[in-house]
Protein backbone atom coordinates (compact mmCIF):
# COMPACT_ATOMS: atom_id res chain seq x y z
CA UNK A 1 0.00 0.00 0.00
CA UNK A 2 0.80 3.63 -0.07
CA UNK A 3 0.11 7.06 1.16
CA UNK A 4 0.49 9.81 0.21
CA UNK A 5 0.64 13.28 3.04
CA UNK A 6 0.31 16.03 1.49
CA UNK A 7 1.50 19.53 3.14
CA UNK A 8 2.20 22.87 2.50
CA UNK A 9 -1.17 24.64 1.32
CA UNK A 10 -1.77 28.21 2.62
CA UNK A 11 -2.52 31.72 1.84
CA UNK A 12 -0.42 33.35 -0.42
CA UNK A 13 -0.29 36.47 -2.13
CA UNK A 14 0.00 37.37 -5.50
CA UNK A 15 3.71 37.65 -6.77
CA UNK A 16 4.83 35.51 -4.41
CA UNK A 17 6.22 31.96 -4.05
CA UNK A 18 5.18 28.98 -1.95
CA UNK A 19 6.13 25.18 -2.09
CA UNK A 20 3.64 21.80 -1.66
CA UNK A 21 5.20 18.30 -0.82
CA UNK A 22 3.59 15.30 -0.80
CA UNK A 23 5.53 12.47 0.62
CA UNK A 24 4.66 8.84 -0.20
CA UNK A 25 4.95 5.81 2.33
CA UNK A 26 4.37 2.66 2.83
CA UNK A 27 5.19 -0.95 1.84
CA UNK A 28 4.87 -0.29 -1.74
CA UNK A 29 6.03 3.42 -2.04
CA UNK A 30 9.03 2.20 -3.73
CA UNK A 31 7.25 1.12 -6.59
CA UNK A 32 6.41 4.43 -7.51
CA UNK A 33 6.95 5.04 -11.13
CA UNK A 34 5.90 8.63 -11.23
CA UNK A 35 4.00 11.26 -9.43
CA UNK A 36 1.96 14.26 -10.18
CA UNK A 37 0.27 17.47 -9.02
CA UNK A 38 -3.21 17.56 -10.24
CA UNK A 39 -5.37 20.43 -9.18
CA UNK A 40 -9.10 21.56 -9.09
CA UNK A 41 -12.49 19.98 -9.43
CA UNK A 42 -11.50 18.24 -12.57
CA UNK A 43 -8.32 17.54 -11.36
CA UNK A 44 -5.92 19.21 -14.00
CA UNK A 45 -2.61 17.69 -14.42
CA UNK A 46 -0.47 20.27 -13.66
CA UNK A 47 3.34 19.05 -13.10
CA UNK A 48 4.68 15.43 -13.37
CA UNK A 49 8.15 13.88 -12.40
CA UNK A 50 9.07 10.75 -13.10
CA UNK A 51 11.56 8.39 -10.57
CA UNK A 52 14.14 9.92 -13.09
CA UNK A 53 12.91 13.13 -13.07
CA UNK A 54 11.95 14.09 -16.08
CA UNK A 55 9.41 16.47 -15.92
CA UNK A 56 6.56 17.90 -17.58
CA UNK A 57 4.41 20.88 -17.10
CA UNK A 58 1.12 22.47 -18.34
CA UNK A 59 1.07 25.85 -20.28
CA UNK A 60 -0.15 27.36 -17.59
CA UNK A 61 2.54 26.81 -15.06
CA UNK A 62 5.33 26.46 -17.12
CA UNK A 63 8.42 28.61 -16.50
CA UNK A 64 6.79 29.37 -13.07
CA UNK A 65 6.57 25.92 -11.29
CA UNK A 66 8.85 23.03 -10.59
CA UNK A 67 8.33 19.79 -9.41
CA UNK A 68 10.72 17.21 -8.28
CA UNK A 69 11.29 14.11 -6.33
CA UNK A 70 13.34 12.66 -3.79
CA UNK A 71 14.00 9.38 -4.96
CA UNK A 72 15.44 8.52 -1.60
CA UNK A 73 12.59 9.21 0.49
CA UNK A 74 9.95 9.15 -2.26
CA UNK A 75 8.65 12.60 -2.22
CA UNK A 76 7.40 15.02 -4.26
CA UNK A 77 7.86 19.23 -3.90
CA UNK A 78 6.35 21.90 -6.21
CA UNK A 79 8.06 25.01 -6.02
CA UNK A 80 5.68 27.58 -7.25
CA UNK A 81 6.65 30.97 -7.92
CA UNK A 82 4.90 34.35 -9.55
CA UNK A 83 1.38 32.91 -7.99
CA UNK A 84 -1.17 34.45 -9.47
CA UNK A 85 -4.78 34.28 -8.07
CA UNK A 86 -6.46 31.78 -11.30
CA UNK A 87 -3.72 29.35 -9.47
CA UNK A 88 -6.26 28.81 -6.32
CA UNK A 89 -7.34 25.83 -6.53
CA UNK A 90 -6.98 22.42 -4.11
CA UNK A 91 -4.15 20.58 -5.37
CA UNK A 92 -3.72 16.87 -4.85
CA UNK A 93 -1.16 14.74 -5.14
CA UNK A 94 -0.76 11.37 -7.55
CA UNK A 95 1.40 8.18 -7.30
CA UNK A 96 1.55 5.74 -10.07
CA UNK A 97 2.57 2.48 -9.05
CA UNK A 98 4.36 -0.23 -11.53
CA UNK A 99 1.02 -2.14 -11.50
CA UNK A 100 -0.89 0.45 -12.84
CA UNK A 101 -2.09 1.74 -9.34
CA UNK A 102 -2.91 5.18 -8.61
CA UNK A 103 -2.85 6.80 -5.42
CA UNK A 104 -4.32 10.24 -4.48
CA UNK A 105 -3.31 12.76 -1.68
CA UNK A 106 -6.11 14.48 0.16
CA UNK A 107 -5.44 17.83 -1.40
CA UNK A 108 -3.81 20.71 -0.09
CA UNK A 109 -5.70 24.21 -0.53
CA UNK A 110 -3.56 27.40 -2.01
CA UNK A 111 -5.21 30.73 -2.10
CA UNK A 112 -3.62 33.15 -3.49
CA UNK A 113 -5.28 36.51 -2.59
CA UNK A 114 -3.88 40.09 -1.65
Amino acid sequence: QVQLVQSGGGLVQPGGSHRLSCEATGSAADDILGMGWYRGEQRESIAYVTRTNNTGYADSVRGRFTVYMDTTEIAMFLQMNDLKPEDTAVYYCKADRNGGTKYWGQGSQVTVSS
